[in-house]
């Protein structure tokens, strides 16, 4: 059987992945209110009016770096939820995937905490909220399995552990730094460690 070819990327699609890249990354550290296109442009080492030339406003870049991260999000968290793992292998894979998110898309990872909020009521962000919905089904729904397989303790408050659980995955884009000591798979594995098993010594 015929081996499939890998799409090739074009230069004008290459320039284009470099752009957003830059512009994610101006956007985490400045704020999307307080980015220009000139700021974006300087950055990128060009003048505005030729950042014009891909993409025809600020709010198309940041569109398209959300859901580029968003997509490749759900890929890996589908993949997971359909793999028929049991509720502690399934919140294990769903905490390593998100760190292999944080590493690819730092910057992205971070506007999204930064700017979801005033943006998910602009109807061209309004899938901001439907992935926030099925974000939290994912977790919560897993969270309840184990209760109810004895997996995970009776008592377990099964939203608030979620969002102990979300915030603190997700808090690591702002000190995350891909290509550091650690990779995400390590991270995760400490991570986990910590929330399933504690750090207290056993008696």
């Amino acid at each position: 059987m015929p081996t499939k070819k890998k799409p090739q990327v074009t230069a004008a699609a290459a320039r284009r992945g470099e752009l957003l890249n830059t512009a994610a990354e101006v956007f985490a550290e400045h704020g999307y209110n307080a980015t220009t296109v000139r700021r974006i442009a300087d950055h990128a080492g060009m003048l505005a009016g030729s950042l014009y030339y891909h993409f025809d406003s600020k709010e198309s870049m940041l569109e398209e770096i959300l859901r580029t991260f968003l997509d490749e999000l759900w890929d890996g968290y589908d993949t997971v939820l359909a793999s028929g793992l049991g509720p502690r292998e399934t919140l294990e894979a769903l905490v390593t995937e998100s760190f292999r998110e944080i590493d690819r898309h730092r910057a992205a990872v971070a506007i999204y905490q930064k700017e979801s909020k005033q943006l998910v009521d602009q109807d061209r962000f309004a899938f901001l909220a439907e992935s926030q919905r099925r974000f939290e089904q994912a977790w919560l729904s897993t969270l309840e399995r184990g209760v109810a397989e004895r997996v995970f303790r009776a008592d377990l408050d099964v939203r608030l552990t979620y969002r102990f659980v979300r915030d603190t995955v997700w808090v690591a884009a702002s000190w995350y730094r891909p290509g550091g000591r650690h990779s995400p798979e390590e991270i995760a594995r400490q991570y986990l460690s910590m929330v399933l098993d504690g750090i207290a010594v056993r008696a």
